[in-house]
C-alpha cells in the first residue's frame, strides 16, 4: 500500500514538473477544486491524459478514513415468489467489490404486498444519512414521495427493476416496461388463433399501486391494438395471492370463458401453472415473468410455453456499482440503463445467464 501511494505520488510530482507548477496545484485539479487558472487547467489535464495517470483510489479512500454508505431498500423473498434473491445476489457480488473502497452498504427490506412495510423501512433508511440509495420502487404514490425527499436532502437515488416517471433519478436500471409487456403480447400471438379469447393475469395484494404491472399490462394491450388483431383481452386482478385464492379466481373466470392464453404481469408464473396443470387444462397456453426454480420447473414440464426475464441479478450488480462510480469516481451516468429482455423455452433455459 505504502509502495503505491509512492507510485501515485512520483505521478503527480512528474506532472507538476512538467507543468511547472506546484504538487497542491496538481492536486485542485484532481479533485476539481477552485484556484487554477482555465489554461494552467488545460495544460495539467493534458499531461494527466499523455502519462495515463491513473491515481490510486483506494489508498486515497483508506487515508481519508472516511466511509461511504449506501443503502439498499428492495423487498424481500417469499413463499410466494423468490424473484429479489437474483438482485439481492447482484447486490452482495458488488458489495464484496466496493467494500476495499470504504463502501459500506445496509440492507432494508420491505413487504412488496404491504406499503407500511415500505414506509417503516425508508425512515430507517433516512435515519442512517446514506451518501447514496439503491431502490426497488414498489409502491407508486410512497416511492414518489421517498424519492422526493431524496431529492431535499441530496441523496443520489437509483431505480432498478421499474422507475418512477418524471422522477429525476441518478439512473433507472431496468427494463422497458411497455416493451416487456409488448413482447409478451407477441409471444402469445404465437399461440392463439383469430378471435381466442386472452387472458392478463395480475397478481398482488396491491395492484393498483404497482405501476410496473399496469405499464406491461398496457404494452401487451398496446402490441394487439397496434396490430389491429381481433383477440378478445379481458383481465383479471387477483388481490389475494395465496395459491387457495388465486386457484378460485382463475376457476370462476375460466369457467365463464374459453380462454386459450394466459399472460401473467409477474414471476407468480407458477401459481397459475400449478392451478392449469392441477386442472389437467393442457390446452390453455401461457407466459410470464422470471427465471426461478417453481417458474423454470413448469417451463421444463411445458405448462409454461415462454418465460420472460430481465436479469435481475445484473440490476442489483449494477445498481450499486453506478452509486460507486458516481460517489467515488464522479464519473457521468446515463439516465437510463434497460437491461435485455430475454425469452426462456424448454430447450435453452439451462444455457441462461441471470
Amino acid at each position: 500500500m505504502i509502495e503505491k501511494q509512492e507510485q501515485e505520488l512520483v505521478g503527480v510530482k512528474e506532472i507538476a514538473r512538467r507543468a511547472n507548477v506546484s504538487i497542491g496545484t496538481v492536486d485542485r485539479v484532481l479533485n476539481n477544486r477552485t484556484g487554477v487558472s482555465m489554461k494552467t487547467k488545460a495544460k495539467i489535464l493534458d499531461l494527466v491524459k499523455e502519462l495515463n495517470y491513473q491515481p490510486n483510489i483506494l489508498a486515497r479512500r483508506l487515508a481519508s478514513k472516511k466511509s461511504l454508505l449506501i443503502a439498499v431498500l428492495i423487498p424481500f423473498s417469499s413463499e410466494e415468489t423468490a424473484y429479489w434473491d437474483a438482485p439481492l445476489s447482484g447486490i452482495k457480488e458488488a458489495e464484496i467489490e466496493v467494500k476495499p473502497y470504504g463502501i459500506q452498504i445496509e440492507h432494508y427490506f420491505f413487504d412488496q404486498n404491504d406499503k407500511k412495510s415500505f414506509e417503516v423501512q425508508s425512515e430507517l433508511a433516512l435515519k442512517h444519512k446514506p451518501d447514496g440509495i439503491l431502490l426497488a420502487p414498489m409502491f407508486m404514490e410512497e416511492s414518489r414521495l421517498f424519492a422526493d425527499t431524496c431529492k431535499q436532502l441530496a441523496i443520489p437515488y437509483v431505480f432498478i427493476n421499474s422507475d418512477i416517471p418524471d422522477h429525476n433519478s441518478l439512473c433507472y436500471i431496468g427494463p422497458n416496461l411497455k416493451h416487456s409487456g409488448s413482447l409478451g403480447a407477441h409471444l402469445v400471438n404465437y399461440l392463439v388463433s383469430d378471435k381466442d379469447q386472452i387472458l392478463i393475469v395480475n397478481i398482488s395484494k396491491e395492484i393498483d399501486n404497482l405501476h410496473h404491472l399496469i405499464r406491461k399490462e398496457e404494452g401487451f394491450k398496446a402490441y394487439f391494438k397496434s396490430h389491429q388483431l381481433p383477440n378478445p383481452i379481458l383481465k383479471l386482478d387477483i388481490r389475494a395471492t395465496d395459491y387457495l385464492s388465486i386457484k378460485l379466481e382463475l376457476t370462476k373466470m375460466l369457467s365463464k370463458n374459453k380462454v386459450k392464453a394466459i399472460f401473467v404481469t409477474n414471476s407468480r408464473v407458477a401459481s397459475v401453472a400449478r392451478f392449469l396443470e392441477e386442472s389437467a387444462m393442457k390446452e390453455i397456453k401461457l407466459v410470464g415473468y422470471d427465471y426461478q426454480e417453481d417458474n423454470v420447473d413448469y417451463l421444463k414440464k411445458e405448462t409454461i410455453e415462454f418465460l420472460i426475464s430481465q436479469k435481475p441479478k445484473e440490476q442489483g450488480y449494477r445498481g450499486i456499482m453506478t452509486l460507486y462510480n458516481f460517489l467515488v469516481h464522479a464519473a457521468d451516468i446515463d439516465k437510463t440503463f434497460y437491461m435485455p429482455i430475454d425469452i426462456l423455452t424448454k430447450e435453452n433455459y439451462l444455457y441462461y445467464q441471470n
